[in-house]
């Protein structure tokens, strides 16, 4: 099995990279906060590697971050999540928030991710809860930043801000004023005005 791999970064794009180790191209599917993390192509990366064999096929999925590898290896344990679909859900939410809201019980955060229903999320969270004790919590910055602070974090980072300085916008804005959690308009300009 491949466990970890260490070459050129060949090429890369959103879901997947291809790595140069030993005259070999091997293509891994990546998750989103990996390929943001990447260096350039032609750079040398390692990757933690998990390699799914079945009949037919050989994929590797690799991951910069080993909470990350761990995290994906326990979601595929849930019953109707594959290894694509664990991708798409580590793609969704960082390593952090998605540990924290399915310790958290918080369905809402995990129905917010492309290709999780109501009922995958109850899985999730029945299945994993306990076997996360492990692994770091999320800073509850946004969670007790009120309804519109996960609104407001979706729209920083869709404007190019990193997720943790967001967050923390966001945590200095709500501490400031708490009733700005309420309100998605004046949040976002509080968290604007502090994250600049």
């Amino acid at each position: 099995m491949i466990a970890h791999l260490r070459g050129r970064l060949f090429s890369k794009q959103p879901g997947q990279a291809i790595v140069e180790a030993g005259g070999v191209g091997y293509d891994v599917t990546i998750t989103i906060p990996t390929f943001t993390s990447l260096p350039a192509e032609g750079a040398e990366v390692a990757l933690f590697i998990h390699t799914q064999v079945r009949e037919d096929l050989l994929a590797l999925f690799g991951f910069l971050d080993l909470n990350e590898k761990r995290l994906f290896e326990r979601l595929i344990t849930v019953s109707g999540v594959g290894p694509k679909l664990a991708v798409t859900i580590l793609s969704g939410l960082s390593t952090e928030m998605l540990v924290g809201a399915i310790r958290g019980q918080d369905h809402a955060t995990l129905t917010r991710i492309p290709g999780v229903g109501k009922k995958l999320a109850e899985r999730l969270v029945v299945e994993l809860k306990d076997k996360l004790e492990d692994m770091a919590s999320a800073p509850a910055a946004v969670v007790s930043a009120g309804p519109a602070g996960e609104d407001v974090l979706s729209a920083l980072v869709n404007l190019g801000y990193q997720r943790l300085a967001a967050q923390k916008a966001i945590e200095t804005a709500v501490a400031k004023d708490k009733e700005l959690g309420d309100h998605f308009d004046e949040l976002f300009r509080a968290a604007l005005k502090v994250i600049r």
